[in-house]
């Protein structure tokens, strides 16, 4: 099998059944969410938006939310040992929990995700306060990964009831960063298709783009993915799985530290990706290199592009074209000690694919790292 892409995700003939506006917010959980926030403002530039914690009548748990434009994340953290939290964090280190995503009817996207087969997470429940309500619903996917459905065109608050503003003295500038583009997830040996299998029937996602191990593999290791998308686009879920190879891939390597299936990064859109990735390396965020020789040859096969070529090498930022136009991209190291969770910063050009053109200097470059770990 080669690489596929899939017929136009529109939806003319039949009615979505679970209309998506786009990703609310991730929410992670962490070891110490205070330390993080405090990471994540320093590093990306986001800024303090909203609390909940002993403070505001949550005694279990802390949790910080900041943002950065249309990009919001949630930081959360037990207070005590002896819960799913704190049992989360326990087996995965820090790590996405939710996915939460923008709905108009949080009620009938749990209702009808359910019916499908979804396996509940959250009934639908009303949170109220003196701005309004927010209507939250959810269902698991893989891993203790879930879907939250986030109702909230009755509320006017800073984030949703049970968080205060946070305001802090210390904001540093941001640094470009704009929204979700996509968010990837790494599975369990032959889990790819059960999982596309949830997406279609259960949520009404469409397989756009499959990758198998012809296509991202290298002498040692391999992969293969696939793109999910619902029927705007607004949101994408790629995932992978691992596939035979000499060595150990970089998906085994997540799966046995993680100790099983999770989102294995965030990619986040940029529209200036050389200043935002210039930005981000000055406050000490660490890049995969890219060597010399990819660069020799990427115009030939990408074309004419706007940006001048020397800084992207200096960067370490990579180019791929489709038949709409062509895209820069680049992944971060792991941001825990354990070798899982990464961020891509993302600039699109017109392109709608991830980047097939740059998989081998990527794979490359990561089973780099994972020698110098010893996990290859």
């Amino acid at each position: 099998m080669q690489t596929t892409t899939a017929p136009s995700i529109t939806t003319n003939h039949t009615k979505d059944f679970l209309p998506l506006h786009g990703t609310d917010y991730v929410e992670f959980y962490v070891g110490n969410a205070k330390q993080a926030a405090h990471f994540y403002k320093t590093a990306f530039g986001f800024q303090s938006l909203a609390y909940a914690g002993p403070e505001t009548g949550v005694k279990d748990k802390v949790s910080y939310v900041i943002r950065q434009n249309k990009l919001t994340f949630v930081l959360t953290t037990p207070l005590r040992s002896g819960n799913e939290i704190a049992d989360h964090i326990y087996k995965h280190g820090d790590g996405v929990k939710v996915l939460a995503l923008k709905v108009d009817d949080a009620a009938s996207a749990f209702a009808e995700t359910t019916k499908r087969g979804g396996k509940p997470y959250l009934e639908t429940t009303v949170l109220k306060d003196e701005d309004g309500e927010v209507v939250l619903s959810g269902i698991h996917t893989y891993g203790e990964t879930v879907h939250l459905f986030v109702e909230r065109k009755n509320y006017k608050g800073i984030f949703m009831p049970g968080f205060k503003k946070w305001e802090s003295d210390y904001n540093p500038a941001e640094t470009g960063l704009l929204y979700v583009d996509h968010c990837v997830g790494n599975v369990g040996w032959n889990q790819m298709n059960p999982w596309v299998k949830f997406y279609e029937d259960v949520m009404g996602f469409k397989n756009i783009l499959s990758f198998d191990d012809n296509d991202i593999s290298t002498e040692y290791s391999a992969l293969m993915s696939k793109v999910m998308s619902n029927g705007n686009g607004y949101v994408k879920f790629p995932i992978n799985e691992p596939a035979e190879g000499k060595k150990k891939s970089q998906v085994e390597e997540y799966l046995d530290f993680y100790n099983g299936e999770g989102v294995q990064h965030v990619a986040i859109a940029t529209n200036d990706i050389v200043s935002t990735v210039t930005e981000l390396q000055k406050r000490g965020i660490e890049f995969l290199k890219i060597p010399a020789s990819y660069y020799a040859t990427v115009l030939d096969r990408v074309g004419k592009i706007d940006e001048d070529l020397e800084p992207l090498q200096k960067l370490g930022i990579l180019i791929d074209k489709d038949d709409e136009g062509y895209l820069l991209q680049i992944f971060s190291k792991p941001l825990e000690d354990r070798p899982t969770l990464f961020f891509e910063i993302i600039q699109r050009k017109g392109a709608k694919s991830f980047g097939k053109g740059n998989f081998k200097a990527l794979f490359e470059a990561l089973e780099r790292e994972q020698d110098a770990r010893g996990n290859l």
